[in-house]
């Protein structure tokens, strides 16, 4: 027998007896026309159907995140259908070891999978636990826990969750603004830091480490005025680990790799710096030392790379890039840890729950080290328990604590906005943040967004196009910031292109699209949008839009969620549009 791990998804027609009663050949044209569309996303996300079962359809995919995202697109499909919602099909995904019999696919797992669909609401995805593991980094969505569940036949219980929205601000969601083949002119003074490995997979657990040494690595030296930098969604896309085809497809000139490994209280790395046009090592190095001696390693590999990629570079420059060091590693191993869970993108609570318990324990460890108080403030928001008096506290004594934090004072930007409407104060949070971090380019990305909600829509672009340049490959919910410019210029043809473009529509880019579509003239169009977008989203209201879209000028506001409401957006208050 040929065995294989598989992602399963069961999807069936909710109804259909009920449907076919009261107009049996309509429902069997509506029942036919609803797996079609479902079979066509199945494949576009890379699966295939293996079987049916009455209006059942069954469907393997090789990897698990596309099969989620293919159930979020079959729902956004079903509310193109005339006389269909998403309430209309349900959906059940578990991992599992199947068995191949001929085109067909046998196992427990499929029954697991068939158990969980027929368990489901109307409309819902619920999934196992194991796929929602497996997932979890680089999830689409986010899932509520339903619990443990019994089924028949299945004799332990499994936990289920259940796709509670889409996602759009997970850290692994990149949407490329050009080809990976297409090569770049090589920069002078440049270099893309890959992520740092494990040693081995015994040392899985220890990822959280060689990310942070990774982030903290990139940033100190991205802080660097005559050095370029590739970001690190950047390095993190890439499929390849060859020093020349990573120089072509970033424009750079060298490479650093490296993994890293923690024993008790040592630590071990293997370093080597690439040049990329050849592929040649130039220097490698293995270093053994205490955990407690990690920055000063960071220092020296710091200056070695620094002095090589620019050829000459000055201690004090160096010492002004560094990042403000913890007194306790204790208190930096939790940072990194709570860091870790946090870009999980809030797939579950309970990952939000743990970073903030993180840290805690991080400040804890050591009060006057100031980023856990910053990134606290981030993972918490995510909650609706978000305590808005200890965010500003936490964010003030952030700042105290190391002023030279450019995150710090990003998030501090969006603060004084969402809470207290304080345009000026954001401003000079913002420009404090680009200061700071003249090379990073989600930061750059990111403060786009406050030029565009104050007015400066050409200031805004101006940054988008300067992010883009230093990273070809931004997070999906930077590049969508163009949408948003492109929408308060006017330019609603150039923006849906640009949409168009992007790697998939987030509730925010529909709703941009719906508005300019009713801009256009195009109503039928703009409904669509907004039909799908509560097809992937369920609680998709204008309460979203007034949350993200900080506008100074209200009647810019007003305008777009008059458009989107004429679309079909629900209000979730009626002042909403007036």
């Amino acid at each position: 027998m040929n065995r294989k791990l598989a992602a399963i998804m069961v999807s069936d027609f909710v109804g259909s007896t009920s449907a076919m009663e009261m107009d049996e050949e309509s429902a069997i044209v509506q029942i036919a026309q609803c797996l079609d569309g479902v079979e066509a996303v199945i494949g576009e996300h890379g699966g295939r159907v293996f079987n049916h079962v009455g209006d059942a359809v069954l469907a393997e995919f090789p990897s698990p995140v596309n099969a989620v995202k293919s159930a979020l697109a079959c729902r956004g499909v079903l509310s193109t259908i005339n006389g269909v919602t998403a309430a209309n099909m349900r959906f059940g995904l578990h991992l599992a070891d199947v068995v191949e019999v001929g085109d067909d696919l046998r196992g427990d797992g499929i029954n697991l999978a068939a158990r969980i669909q027929s368990a489901a609401e109307p409309g819902a995805i619920e999934v196992s636990e194991v796929l929602v593991r497996q997932i979890a980094r680089n999830s689409p969505c986010r899932f509520d826990d339903l619990g443990e569940s019994a089924f028949k036949g299945i004799s332990e219980p499994v936990r289920v969750f259940r796709v509670r929205e889409q996602t759009d601000r997970h850290r692994f969601q990149v949407s490329p603004t050009r080809s990976q083949h297409k090569p770049l002119d090589i920069k002078p003074n440049s270099l893309a830091i890959l992520p740092f490995k494990t040693a081995s997979s015994a040392d899985e657990d220890q990822a959280f480490l060689a990310e942070g040494l990774t982030d903290d690595l990139t940033l100190e030296l991205s802080r660097l005025k005559n050095l370029f930098v590739s970001s690190r969604s950047a390095t993190n896309t890439l499929e390849s680990t060859d020093p020349v085809l990573i120089g072509s497809t970033l424009g750079v000139k060298y490479v650093l790799s490296g993994s890293v490994r923690k024993m008790g209280s040592r630590v071990r790395l293997n370093i080597a710096l690439a040049n990329t046009e050849d592929g040649e090592i130039i220097w490698s190095e293995r270093i053994q030392r205490n955990f407690e001696d990690m920055f000063d390693i960071l220092d020296e590999i710091s200056l070695r790379v620094a002095s090589t990629v620019s050829g000459r570079i000055e201690q004090a420059s160096l010492a002004a890039a560094r990042l403000k060091r913890p007194e306790s590693m204790s208190a930096y191993e939790c940072y990194l840890r709570g860091i870790e869970q946090h870009r999980m993108g809030g797939v579950t609570d309970e990952h939000i729950h743990r970073a903030l318990d993180w840290f805690r324990r991080s400040i804890d460890e050591d009060p006057n080290y100031g980023r856990p108080y910053a990134m606290y403030v981030c993972s918490d928001s995510g909650l609706d328990s978000f305590d808005i008096s200890k965010a500003e506290r936490y964010l003030k004594q952030a700042l105290q604590l190391d002023p030279t934090d450019p995150e710090a004072h990003r998030i501090m930007g969006v603060f004084q906005i969402k809470t207290f409407g304080d345009y000026e104060a954001s401003r000079r949070h913002h420009e404090t943040a680009l200061k700071l971090a003249p090379c990073d380019a989600y930061v750059i990305g990111r403060c786009a967004a406050f030029y565009n909600f104050v007015g400066e829509a050409e200031k805004a672009m101006e940054l988008l196009d300067r992010a883009e340049d230093l990273d070809p490959f931004l997070h999906l919910w930077v590049v969508e910031e163009r949408v948003a410019v492109l929408h308060n210029l006017k330019r609603y043809d150039e923006m849906l292109a640009v949409s168009d473009a992007l790697s998939f529509q987030t509730r925010r880019t529909r709703c941009y699209r719906a508005s300019a579509l009713m801009e256009l003239g195009a109503a039928e169009k703009a409904r669509q949008q907004i039909s799908q977008a509560l097809a992937e989203n369920p609680e998709y209201s204008t309460r979203y839009v007034i949350a993200q879209e900080l506008y100074q000028d209200k009647d810019v506001l007003r305008r777009l969620i008059k458009n989107a409401h004429a679309a079909g957006l629900p209000l979730h208050q009626p002042g909403d549009v007036q």
